[in-house]
């Protein structure tokens, strides 16, 4: 396998995660100027995030199998266009089924297509050895483009509207289109499955560690995407710290997720993943119980060690979910850890929804905080009883070529 051919497949797999990254997160920062422009209430704007995350989840599997079929380059390119036409269909919303429809089902389909499972698609398609640390490496792609393009899309927001913000975002994946097209191929020796390959994977359904696994990566989703990506920045904006500011902390958290990704990539290479998830998910469920006691109207350092700390936690989860897909089910890893993260997806719409209710209800975000952060602990519990699964070593021949 040409080595130099695998990168240049992961470098265009990582732009398009990258531009496909920045649409997850923007909706968290348009609850505000939706809510004052367009007087819709933040429930309203929630469903569409609902909406969002659940089509994102769900798109991630089916992806996986349609990648399969007819080849990782023709979704992905598809995805692109997809989140390019939902945000410049939602500069045009004049009413919140439009939000729902634009950015809930186009921009989560497109989204869902370059998730977490096109990353995990690529990596066994193309690497035999070290292929925690590239799962957790193309992981980190989406992170930076969860994250760090925040403060620019939300000074873009503050400067000249939400809907710059959304034309942006439709030029960057316009623009990222045909260097993906380029790069992004299947390998010709890996034959493309046929429907009985994939109609057999649905077999995992009857198995306890793919509920297990889908539990635990649903509360993921829950005390990330649900809460963290979506009420975050109006949070604090609740507390009197300006929204730029809180963005600027969301972007934070992301260049320490990818430290944090890449480090737990390099860890599943070597440790069991199961006491890697319990750990994850105890310290996330901790800090989260002590947000409430942190937000404020300024930056002070124990808010600063919060974000420091979500950050290397927040997605250090995906590397060790694969592994544990991969070490029950073999060659369909992708295809179930595609349907692993639509429960992500489940419970981060669930919660994102439920969040915006709870604050038009109560004032405030804290019982949002409080509850993700049990829900961590309980599942911290919960990954120890998966099974660990059979492991895959590689052969010293296998990793001379990877």
């Amino acid at each position: 396998m040409d080595t130099n051919r695998k990168w240049i497949v992961a470098a265009g797999a990582a732009l398009a995660i990258v531009v496909a990254g920045a649409f997850s997160t923007l909706a968290g920062l348009l609850v505000g100027p939706l809510h004052e422009e367009l007087g819709w209430s933040r429930s309203a704007v929630g469903l569409g995030s609902l909406v969002n995350m659940v089509v994102y989840g769900a798109t991630a599997p089916f992806a996986a199998a349609l990648m399969n079929r007819v080849g990782m380059r023709k979704v992905a390119t598809g995805a692109l266009g997809l989140v390019g036409g939902g945000a410049l269909l939602a500069t045009t919303m004049t009413a919140p089924w439009q939000f729902v429809l634009y950015w809930g089902v186009l921009v989560g389909l497109g989204t869902g297509a370059t998730a977490t499972t096109f990353a995990a698609t690529v990596t066994e398609r193309w690497f035999v050895a070290r292929r925690g640390l590239v799962a957790g490496l193309l992981t980190a792609a989406s992170v930076v483009g969860q994250f760090v393009f925040l403060p620019l899309l939300s000074w873009v927001i503050d400067a000249w509207g939400w809907r710059a913000a959304a034309y942006g975002l439709a030029f960057a994946a316009a623009g990222a289109l045909p260097l993906v097209y380029a790069a992004v191929r299947d390998p010709e020796a890996t034959p493309l499955h046929d429907n009985v390959r994939i109609k057999g994977a649905v077999n995992f359904l009857r198995s306890g560690p793919f509920w297990l696994l889908a539990g635990t990566f649903a509360v993921c989703g829950a005390s990330t995407n649900g809460v963290m990506w979506t009420h975050f920045a109006p949070a604090a904006h609740d507390h009197g710290m300006p929204t730029t500011v809180a963005a600027s902390l969301l972007s934070l958290i992301g260049i320490f997720n990818v430290a944090g990704t890449v480090t737990s990539g390099w860890a599943t290479d070597r440790y069991d993943p199961r006491r890697l998830l319990a750990a994850y998910y105890a310290l996330r469920g901790v800090s989260l119980l002590a947000l409430p006691l942190l937000l404020s109207s300024t930056v002070d350092p124990p808010l600063v060690a919060f974000t420091v700390t979500f950050g290397l936690l927040d997605v250090a989860t995906v590397p060790p979910t694969i592994a544990l897909c991969r070490a029950h089910y073999g060659t369909d890893a992708p295809v179930v850890f595609g349907w692993v993260s639509a429960a992500h997806q489940v419970g981060a719409g669930s919660v994102a929804y439920v969040g915006g209710a709870v604050r038009d209800v109560f004032g405030s975000y804290d019982l949002v905080w409080v509850g993700a952060g049990v829900l961590c602990a309980v599942v911290a519990l919960l990954a120890l009883v998966i099974e660990r699964g059979q492991r895959q070593p590689c052969s010293p021949e296998a990793q001379l070529t990877a």
